[in-house]
Parts: C-alpha cells; structure tokens; sequence
C-alpha cells in the first residue's frame, strides 16, 4: 500500500538515518497498513547520537510516542515507535508507573 502519511514517517526516517543521526529502522507489514496510527516503526540509534533528539524530529507526528522494544517479537531493532493515540496514553502510564 501507499498511504501517504507512512510515506511522510518513512521518508523523515530515511533522511536522519542519512545524516547518521539514527542507524537502522524498520516497518514491518508495511503493505498491510492502510494508515499511519496503525504502523509500528522500530529503530536503532548509534551511541553517539543523543535519543531526544531523533524523539524531537518525530514529535511533529501526531500522537508521537516511543518506549524500549524489551518484546522484539516483531523486530530485534532496541526503540519502537508509534503514532497512535491509544498506544501513547499507554505509554505514559507506563513512565507514570
């Protein structure tokens, strides 16, 4: 599928990983996802490079929200990140708790 909203994240994603702020991301079942709240990106970020700072660039998406991927049933990649309001109220009673 070509759901422009995933392309947007997609693309973003490319260019920090370009500019080596991020080192890896993938979105698995990509050509089942017809929007952006449903995908679930996960990526890696170099040791150099501070995690605000890629959790800044992504801030722009609505419902924003990232956690550790301590699963990795879907990936092995360390960061998931999504953009689903439900998945970041869970979040945050996760950092709550």
């Amino acid at each position: 599928m070509h759901v422009p909203e995933i392309i947007e994240v997609k693309e973003h994603l490319e260019s920090l990983k370009k500019k080596g702020v991020i080192q890896q991301w993938e979105l698995p079942y990509e050509n089942l996802l017809t929007r952006r709240s449903a995908a679930i990106f996960f990526l890696t970020i170099p040791e150099t490079s501070p995690a605000a700072g890629v959790w800044s660039e992504l801030e722009k998406y609505d419902n924003f929200s990232q956690r550790l991927n301590s699963e990795k049933k879907i990936s092995q990649l360390p960061y998931r990140v999504t953009f689903s309001k439900e998945e970041k109220e869970k979040n945050e009673q996760v950092k709550i708790s």
